[in-house]
């Protein structure tokens, strides 16, 4: 009994982990694309330039 609750709980902590990640994955790339694509030029042009002061590739 005990260890098929850890496998339990271990299975919904992982599960959990997973999910949080894909998450923050996806806004991730939602708040990369929102504000590259921005129409707003000065917006864009902070972000260029942050991505140039990285080191992050865009062009």
């Amino acid at each position: 009994m005990f260890i098929q609750s850890t496998r339990s709980t271990l299975a919904g902590m992982l599960d959990t982990h997973v999910i949080a990640a894909v998450s923050m994955m996806i806004l991730g790339v939602i708040l990369v694309l929102t504000i590259g694509f921005a129409p707003i030029a000065e917006v864009h042009n902070a972000t260029h330039d942050t991505r140039h002061s990285t080191g992050f590739p865009c062009h």
